[in-house]
């Protein structure tokens, strides 16, 4: 078999089973795929060496005639805000240059369990804070799709993620999610991204943005691979205290694709001014395409929409500023180097002030105004209150009976690289307007690719599901998959 690397998890798992392909030969045919991809920078720290010695012990565990899980001896990528044990785990920031845990994060330590293979960590944004991979201290991932001669952004802040599925660098990559960092990636490069419920997926040994908001999930090629690799991913974990204790289905067994009789909203909220008529359409076409499966859709109004990006903006940057503050050049990472007669609070300041970037440092800032003494009532504890009441909308749309939301997963198709202006993050924060609400309201939510706009870049559509029911949205995504048959690749340029 050629091309190992673009087999699908499920393809791969079932020429393992098989016998007709091997974990060391998938893995070989990723590592020599990555080593050929060095323009796209997905893959930051390589670890070639524990990936075969996984793929040798998958084909053992494979041969031995137990029944082995369906990751066994899969090849994915981990993105940098995972913790592995002796594998640099940067978080994409130069505080933390050079930390190597002690200790396994609980995603990858259940994907180890499993079976899979670690190829190496993948670019992100700088502590996950970003939607285009341009605050990296490894610099600019970079998206495959290319169609003239700008580099592309995959999103952020799981750009390298995006990156390398779109590419077939891996046959699947972690993801995690604090506003659309799965889900909006995912729809720049043509993949599939869920977001699970909060809870679903443990925290522990994930690096902190906004605790909250922070979930991980998986990045694949399609719906049935987003369902295979997320059982792997989920488990209850008693380190996380908002971690759930409910069993996790067997995901891939409720791909039915029979959605007669489900009820999709369309919130009318969503429909923004200035809305690409690419978008618009797509949406519209989806809305068919579900209807055509024996959906029933309906209009629905989720009325605190309007108010989810400043909330958003209040809440994921307080808790960063928090989770920050541990970041001081004492027990790890980065030390800024001092002169003589400077003491602690130098230390501090100068190690801050160099290990952080400029989004990073913008965010702490506004965070810890936020919470100021003066100013808590004012921003901070409103924007919790908007953040319940857009919870409540959520609610009582799916106490109309509602199975599933569908809305575009982004306002438009990838930007190129530095077309974002710097001087104005609001324009780059607006990328999130489709996805944040699903962050504050803790649901679950995929992106599926649907389309492509004219110049030929993916479009994503996003569904939003009710909580714990990640399986019943999955089905309705694996329908709509299906209804709308998208297949194009990039085409290798790299």
């Amino acid at each position: 078999m050629s091309d190992l690397n673009k087999l699908t998890i499920a393809e791969a798992r079932d020429a393992l089973k098989k016998g007709d392909v091997t974990s060391v030969e998938l893995t070989e045919a990723c590592i020599g795929a990555i080593d050929a991809a060095g323009a796209l920078n997905a893959f930051v720290h390589k670890t070639p060496d524990i990936a075969l010695e996984r793929a040798k012990a998958a084909d053992a565990r494979l041969k031995s005639g137990e029944e082995a899980p369906a990751m066994c001896g899969i090849p994915v990528g981990i993105k940098d805000l995972f913790c592995t044990q002796g594998v640099e785990s940067q978080a994409a920031s130069g505080i933390l240059e050079g930390f190597k845990p002690e200790y396994e994060s609980t995603v990858s330590q259940n994907l180890i369990d499993a079976g899979a293979v670690m190829l190496g960590k993948l670019n992100m944004d700088e502590f996950a804070m970003g939607s285009s991979n341009e605050t990296s201290v490894y610099g600019n991932a970079v998206n495959p799709w290319k169609v003239d001669d700008r580099q592309l952004t995959p999103g952020g802040s799981s750009g390298g993620s995006a990156s390398a599925v779109a590419a077939d660098l891996c046959l699947a990559a972690t993801g995690t999610d604090t506003g659309g960092s799965i889900r909006q990636p995912a729809a720049l490069t043509g993949i599939t991204g869920i977001k699970p419920t909060y809870g679903r997926c443990s925290r522990w040994g994930i690096i902190a943005f906004a605790s909250s908001l922070d979930q991980a999930g998986p990045m694949t090629k399609n719906v049935r691979d987003a369902a295979i690799m997320l059982e792997a991913m989920c488990s209850h974990d008693p380190k996380d205290s908002t971690s759930a204790d409910i069993p996790v289905p067997n995901f891939e067994a409720m791909l039915t694709g029979d959605i007669k009789g489900k009820v999709i909203g369309i919130p009318k909220e969503y429909r923004m001014d200035g809305m690409p008529e690419e978008v618009e359409k797509l949406w519209a076409d989806g809305t068919a395409m579900l209807k055509d499966a024996g959906a029933r859709i309906i209009d629905i109004s989720l009325p605190h929409t309007k108010y989810a990006l400043p909330a958003y903006y209040v809440i994921a940057p307080a808790e960063a500023s928090s989770n920050l503050a541990r970041y001081d050049g004492v027990r790890y990472g980065h030390r800024a180097s001092l002169a003589k007669g400077e003491g602690i609070v130098d230390m501090y300041e100068k190690t801050r002030a160099e290990g952080f970037g400029h989004e990073v440092q913008r965010r702490v800032m506004v965070g810890t105004y936020v919470l100021s003494a003066g100013f808590y009532d004012a921003y901070y504890n409103r924007a919790r209150r908007v953040r319940a009441l857009i919870k409540r909308d959520f609610d009582e749309a799916f106490d109309q009976g509602v199975d599933a939301i569908l809305t575009p997963a982004t306002p438009g198709p990838a930007f190129g690289l530095g077309e974002m202006s710097e001087a104005d993050p609001v324009e780059m924060y607006l990328q999130d307007v489709f996805t944040v609400t699903v962050n504050l309201a803790g649901l679950p939510g995929i992106s599926v690719p649907a389309g492509l706009d004219k110049q030929g870049l993916p479009l994503g559509l996003q569904l939003i599901g009710r909580p714990w029911e990640e399986g019943d949205l999955l089905n309705v995504a694996y329908a709509l998959e299906g209804a709308a048959g998208f297949v194009s690749k990039p085409e290798k340029w790299w």
